[in-house]
């Protein structure tokens, strides 16, 4: 069973407690086909970015992450452009991004980032980042 859809101000229950949705929100519910728990994978979109907090290995797989280039950068704070959308997988670091047109937006390790095309925003960086990253 897969459900798809948008939230807004809904709370789901994890093993860990519950988690509420306060900005619109894209997801998708999944069984697992061995029992009967189940998957939520969340990606929120704040100021044109898409956040997926820890996707799971099998989509990393598919999408080939492993294999996109590498790039890093110790703690710094710097602007900077996308002349093109840049989808990037974090395996380290920790970095606020303030959009010159939006709201700031956290990412972290664990975290799959889609960045458009146009945007110009300014990268602080408070722990070194190591990502996966590639441009369309």
């Amino acid at each position: 069973m897969a459900i798809f859809g948008t939230v807004v101000g809904t709370s789901f229950l994890y093993p860990n407690g519950f988690k509420t949705v306060t900005k619109q929100s894209a997801f998708s519910l999944s069984r697992r086909t061995t029992g009967s728990s189940f998957r939520l994978n969340c990606s929120t979109e704040k100021s044109s970015i898409k956040i997926v907090k820890n996707p799971p290995e099998s989509t990393l797989s598919e999408l080939g992450v492993r294999s996109w280039p590498k790039w890093g950068c110790p703690p710094s704070k710097f602007p900077w452009t996308y002349s093109s959308r840049e989808t990037c997988y974090l395996l380290e670091g920790k970095v606020k991004v303030y959009p010159d047109d939006g709201e700031a937006v956290e990412i972290g390790a664990g975290d799959m980032v889609v960045f458009p095309k146009g945007m110009t925003c300014t990268w602080d960086v408070s722990q070194a980042v190591d990502k996966h990253y590639k441009f369309d």
